[in-house]
């Protein structure tokens, strides 16, 4: 079992202080969504000028950087000159540090009809997928938004060039935005889903989108059930805590949160694999 974070969870530390928490926690990679409140992190110096240095210290520590996230949106025309560029500069990062995956979103489409924008995510994922290509890099779309239905995410998958582009299964999303079963959203994705964000939640009254974020393993989520197939279908990636602190700051610290999930995946590897 290899497992990751997003910084997400922890927006306010510098970088220092989360190298140091992910080997004292137990994990064994990163995944960088921004550092210090600057979410596009090659503008930072620690990305830029310091990188060998940045590179240096993860090594060092016993890590990896499991993943690049960025903020492209593929639906977006406007913006798709911006993210061409976002890829690019991810893509270059990828390369320095050994990283193969750069998580993407498909963005919301409004009142766009469905099958448009299946082919304009097919088209703006097919150019910025050349450029990670290039690098020897995997754009991977992430179950979010507007495109966390398997079946919108199968059409999408089946029209593009697979060895740059794959899935991210938030393993969240489609479960409690869209009542979606893992089974399904396995059975649909699974040739494509090669990394996965893991977090648990309460169901509100209403359903869907009322839910409460709590501690991994405290909520209904069927975690053990997800594990238990990701693994029976031979799943390799990283198991990635997506811990939403900067978008809903009334959650646990990472200092709770994070080692708490370590404990709960590696007590939930030692049962299955009993």
């Amino acid at each position: 079992m290899k497992l990751s974070f997003t910084t997400l969870g922890c927006p306010e530390w510098p970088l220092d202080k989360i190298i140091a928490s992910a080997a004292q926690y137990g994990f064994d990679a990163i995944d960088f969504r921004g550092l210090t409140g600057e979410m596009n992190i090659y503008k930072l110096p620690e990305f830029s000028g310091q990188v060998e240095q940045t590179l240096q210290k993860i090594t060092a520590a016993g890590l990896r950087v499991s993943c690049f996230s960025s903020s492209v949106h593929l639906f977006s025309q406007e913006n798709l000159e911006k993210n061409m560029q976002e890829i690019t500069e991810f893509s270059k990062l990828c390369k320095l540090f050994g990283t193969r995956y750069i998580r993407v979103f498909g963005g919301k489409i409004g009142d766009t009809n469905r099958e448009t924008a299946i082919q304009q995510v097919v088209l703006h994922v097919g150019e910025m997928a050349k450029i990670a290509k290039s690098y020897g890099v995997k754009l991977l779309i992430e179950t979010h938004d507007d495109w966390i239905s398997c079946v919108d995410m199968k059409k999408v998958l089946e029209q593009v060039d697979t060895e740059a582009v794959g899935v991210l299964w938030d393993v969240h999303h489609p479960y409690r935005m869209v009542g979606e079963q893992p089974k399904d959203s396995w059975n649909a994705l699974g040739p494509w889903i090669e990394y996965t964000h893991v977090k648990d939640s309460r169901a509100g009254a209403s359903g869907g989108e009322d839910f409460q974020y709590c501690l991994t393993g405290e909520g209904d989520i069927p975690l053990k059930e997800i594990y238990k197939l990701l693994i029976r279908e031979g799943y390799q990636g990283y198991f990635t805590l997506e811990w939403e602190k900067k978008w809903h700051p009334e959650l646990e610290n990472p200092e709770i949160a994070f080692p708490q999930y370590v404990q709960y995946m590696r007590n939930l590897s030692a049962e299955v694999n009993v």
